[in-house]
């Protein structure tokens, strides 16, 4: 993945700047890395009933403290390990998380709960070899990593793309807890990624919601990059939500250009389509133009966003940013930013202004 793909982006700048220390026995070709993202924006939300300024964060890349190892055991395999947890370092909270991939399972609640670290963000195990990586525990779906990828906004902040902010995904949209995933070697470029994930129900429960699938292939080929996603998760006594989305992206150097479609279709009711459009724009010396356009609606209700920020590079670790987002509903839609509230069919403005530094 090229290097301004925001998602991925945010996680090799983590690595890099991260601290490691000894975490096993001395020449065991182990290690312990200790890393994070501290992230603050000034939040602007203006609407049509009411308006907001707050203090948040992550409006660049997501506040994040982890812990992540490897162990070296000879012959091509590798053992991994990586547990990552929420911080909102506007008032020094964890983040939530969720034990079974239902509405019911938010039990661990973080931030606005008694809840301290909890790591809902990713908390796994994995084998690495020459096959690929079997990799057990909570981890993002496959489904959401098409759209935070192909986002210029990466999915922090005021310019997410709409096709996350109107997700009818459910629970699973983002992470799946209890999962079991495979994803391949690359080979010439194309990466399959498959994983399982379970509601952890009796079998003679009345339905065995939270138990799911999915599987997201990408091709990754010099400037180009293409992905396609599907998973289905149960709701409930014979109901389901279907995700299907695709993305692209094509760097001309002066500009990447990035697209996606995402459809989420719920059991007994209408589909929820969107898509964007965006480009990440290069800025000498050192910073970064971003720019999209993203709508979704369910065939009555819509709302479509517009957002430009400029992000700028203070060296490697920290940078300065800044967004602007306008956001227009119909169809009796009522969707605002930043904490604002507008009636349906009204109209949202909002402004991130922040700070991200990594370590």
């Amino acid at each position: 993945m090229t290097r301004s793909l925001i998602a991925l982006a945010a996680l090799a700048v983590v690595g890099a700047a991260s601290a490691q220390v000894n975490g096993f026995a001395a020449g065991s070709g182990s290690s312990v890395t200790v890393f994070g993202v501290v992230d603050a924006t000034v939040a602007i939300g203006n609407g049509d009933t009411a308006n907001k300024t707050q203090l948040t964060n992550s409006g660049y890349n997501s506040s994040r403290l982890g812990f992540k190892g490897v162990e070296d055991m000879g012959g091509g395999l590798k053992a991994r390990f990586w547990l990552e947890a929420s911080v909102a370092n506007d008032n020094g909270a964890g983040g939530a998380t969720n034990v079974n991939n239902q509405a019911t399972g938010g039990a661990l609640a973080g931030m606005n709960g008694s809840q301290g670290l909890a790591f809902g963000r990713s908390s796994w195990v994995a084998l690495n070899g020459g096959f690929g990586e079997v990799r057990l525990g909570r981890d993002y779906s496959p489904q959401f990593w098409t759209l935070t990828v192909y986002d210029p906004f990466g999915t922090n902040g005021v310019g997410t793309t709409q096709t996350l902010n109107s997700s009818a995904g459910g629970v699973v949209t983002v992470r799946a807890s209890n999962s079991v995933a495979y994803i391949t070697p690359s080979m010439s470029g194309f990466v399959v990624w498959g994983m399982m994930y379970f509601g952890e129900n009796a079998s003679n429960a009345a339905s065995q919601a939270g138990d799911g699938a999915a599987i997201r292939a990408q091709y990754d080929m010099g400037p180009l990059s293409l992905a396609a996603a599907y998973s289905k998760t149960t709701t409930g006594a014979g109901t389901d939500v279907q995700t299907t989305n695709f993305g692209a992206s094509y760097d001309m150097k002066v500009a990447q250009l990035i697209a996606h479609w995402n459809k989420d279709a719920n059991t007994g009711a209408a589909d929820q389509t969107g898509y964007l459009v965006g480009a990440l724009i290069p800025v000498a010396p050192a910073g970064t133009v971003r720019v999209a356009y993203s709508t979704s609606d369910n065939g009555t209700a819509k709302t479509n966003k517009f957002a430009l920020g400029y992000v700028y590079d203070m060296s490697k670790r920290t940078a300065l940013y800044g967004t602007f987002a306008s956001l227009s509903n119909s169809g009796g839609a009522a969707q605002a930013l930043n904490g604002a509230v507008t009636p349906a069919n009204g109209s949202s403005t909002g402004f991130d202004l922040g700070i991200r530094h990594a370590f």
